[in-house]
């Protein structure tokens, strides 16, 4: 079929163009693209820290409705409300004990531009392949998926504000509440304010964390952050962060998670 779509070239970062999409085989879902959240992974690609043939279609926070399943899908029927996550194989040890997000097949099936199969739905009039990213190329008007890449959400939520489950506030929350898993009453300090240290501290509010603190050179964010239910805030640009954690804890944060991906936050 033929679809809408944002394509990425060594020479154009984002052209809108009509492509051709694949119709889903027998464990693929065939979704439309109601929305798609925009990721610093994205950008990650467009700078080339992050290799992705080309020519690709990018976008990986995708959310919209199941239009067509493929004959071996169970989960989600047409009509289902979703959001698109990342791709994993399902199969190694990592898949099989539950933590997909090490799956050991990660970079090749969300970044090499092919799925499972060693394809890609994507591809030009003149049957050119352009790859698939993160197992969905959510920039775009329809996606054709792996059912595992499905979520199934519902029906009531407006579907415009959900792509970013997908990746961003899955990232920030399942990194507090799975990795660090911090107990009642720790205390907690988020570096950054994003969408995903806001995730990751909306997790550590569910966790009972006390103090959460926030550290960000914005204070716009800091107030957004104190809105979200953070304690203490700490714009870096004017205090001394480690002296002000210090401060408020006694000795130092029990967690603290880093999200900027600034070198120099991390030392």
């Amino acid at each position: 079929m033929e679809i809408k779509a944002i394509v990425t070239t060594l020479e154009s970062n984002f052209d809108h163009k009509t492509i051709v999409l694949d119709d889903p085989k027998a464990n693929e879902v065939l979704v439309k693209i109601v929305a798609s959240g925009v990721c610093h992974t994205d950008a990650t690609v467009l700078d080339g820290t992050l290799p992705v043939p080309y020519p690709a279609v990018l976008g990986h926070e995708g959310s919209g409705f199941v239009e067509k399943v493929g004959s071996s899908v169970s989960t989600v029927k047409p009509g289902d409300h979703v959001v698109l996550g990342f791709a994993y194989c399902g199969h190694c040890d990592n898949c099989l004990s539950g933590n997909a997000g090490a799956c050991e097949n990660m970079m090749e099936l969300n970044f090499s531009g092919h799925n499972e199969h060693g394809t890609t739905p994507l591809h030009t009039h003149d049957h050119q392949d352009i790859s698939q990213f993160f197992g969905q190329s959510s920039f775009a008007s329809y996606a054709t998926v792996d059912e595992k890449n499905v979520v199934k959400v519902d029906s009531d939520v407006d579907l415009r504000c959900l792509g970013p489950l997908g990746c961003g506030i899955m990232t920030g929350s399942g990194a507090v509440l799975n990795s660090l898993d911090p107990k009642a009453g720790s205390s907690m300090v988020i570096f950054g304010t994003g969408a995903v240290g806001l995730s990751g501290l909306m997790a550590a509010k569910i966790a009972g964390c006390n103090p959460i603190i926030a550290v960000d050179i914005h204070d716009s964010r800091l107030e957004l952050a104190k809105e979200l239910g953070v304690t203490h805030t700490i714009n870096g640009k004017n205090e001394n962060p480690v002296a002000k954690i210090r401060e408020i804890t006694g000795k130092g944060a029990n967690y603290a998670f880093e999200t900027t991906g600034v070198p120099a936050v991390t030392t």
